[in-house]
């Protein structure tokens, strides 16, 4: 399976390499007490809705990261 910032953010998160990109890049992320409402949308969605804190650059980031894992 391949992931991108198209994935939802569940599979992300329960897939332990990818969870480790999301961390890496937006420290805290899964942690955050309101993730459990963005976990069957994509990160891209979520990015939409996080008030800036997630930024184009950080999204970007993580999708080339997520892309580069296969």
């Amino acid at each position: 399976m391949s992931f991108s910032t198209q994935t939802s953010v569940g599979d992300l998160l329960d897939n332990e390499t990818t969870r480790a990109v999301l961390e890496q890049h937006l420290p805290g992320i899964a942690s955050h007490p309101q993730i459990g409402m963005a976990r069957g949308m994509s990160l891209a969605i979520v990015a939409q809705f996080s008030g800036g804190m997630i930024t184009d650059e950080a999204l970007a980031k993580v999708d080339a990261a997520l892309k580069a894992l296969g």
